[in-house]
């Protein structure tokens, strides 16, 4: 079975759940920038959470089907298209041999994910099918892809026509998204007004976002504690002795523009982190739009592991409504 591209829309790529394990050679986990929808997608269709799946950027491809599949598009609302009739989203979706899929224009949202009943069949790389575009690593041929590939896709018994995931199930951001973060271990380095204005302001993600990270512009630059620079980091008072970088560290290059490392991130370098959003809200930060306001909003390491266990519950919800 295979599905062929006849428009690949702005960027779409085959991904998962990722390759964890690598990252301390500079290997990133890459995968699905919204997990939550991707595992939706993948259960929708029945197939295993973990299954390869498009994930589609601001503008949707077209695809002709060259067998009978279920599909189901979760994520953004990109509403999805069979035979140019439109159909709802976080729903799923019988197609016929020979039926193209497209998309209407995006409503909400920033990235959309097609999941197909058997997973798209790309070879593994390092325990992965996740896209890497940056190393040209995985997916199909470590790229995006493009007008006339053929994908294989995966046997798989699909899922009955018109399973949905329930409105309360989905995740979106607020207006302005509210990111909550952990302070880091540099945070000592700016001021105690100035950390303050750091969660007071009201940030807008810049047209820099992608999937190695998210910048975001419109606050006050930071201030920082003055020091004796150590040896190894430059002048600038955001340079730091290369350190490690965690998912989700938010680095403010010159004080000014905080950017937050997302799947496709760099394992290290040398600007200072101020915190890390949690690991429960990084999927929001996929949904993020362009001059989309945010704040960032302090959390403990306590109400950051039970967000995580409400995320992990609200998974659960998911897969027992599509049991």
């Amino acid at each position: 079975m295979s599905i062929r591209i006849i428009s690949p829309g702005l960027s779409t790529t085959v991904q998962d759940l990722g390759r964890p394990g690598y990252y301390h050679i500079g290997i990133p986990l890459s995968g699905a920038m919204d997990r939550l929808a991707a595992r939706a997608a993948n259960l929708l269709v029945g197939n295993p959470e973990e299954a390869a799946l498009l994930e589609v950027v601001f503008m949707g491809p077209e695809i002709e089907f060259l067998q009978d599949a279920t599909v189901a598009v979760t994520g953004a609302e990109l509403p999805p298209k069979v035979n140019g009739e439109e159909k709802a989203t976080w729903t799923s979706l019988a197609v016929k041999k020979g039926d193209v899929l497209s998309f209407a224009f995006l409503k909400k949202g920033a990235r959309a994910y097609i999941a197909i009943s058997g997973g798209i069949d790309v070879p593994v790389v390092l325990g992965s099918r996740s896209t890497y575009t940056l190393g040209a690593l995985g997916g199909f041929e470590g790229r995006k892809l493009a007008s006339g590939d053929v994908l294989p896709v995966g046997a798989g018994r699909g899922a009955a026509e018109g399973r949905t995931v329930a409105g309360e199930l989905r995740r979106s951001p607020g207006a302005p998204a509210e990111l909550r973060m952990l302070p880091g271990l540099y945070w000592h380095r700016i001021t105690e007004a100035a950390g303050r204005q750091f969660l007071e302001d009201t940030w807008k993600v810049a047209p820099e976002a992608d999937r190695i990270g998210y910048r975001f512009k419109g606050g006050k630059p930071l201030e920082f504690v003055p020091r004796e620079p150590p040896f190894g980091a430059g002048s600038d008072p955001s340079n730091i002795v290369d350190a490690c970088y965690p998912y989700g560290s938010i680095q403010v290059p010159s004080g000014t523009e905080p950017i937050v490392l997302h799947r496709d991130a760099v394992s290290g370098g040398g600007y200072f982190m101020v915190g890390a959003v949690i690991s429960a809200d990084m999927d929001l930060i996929g949904q993020l739009q362009p001059h989309t306001p945010a704040r960032f909003v302090e959390v403990t390491m306590e109400q950051a592991l039970l967000a995580r266990n409400d995320r992990a519950r609200l998974i659960d919800r998911i897969r027992q409504a599509l049991a």
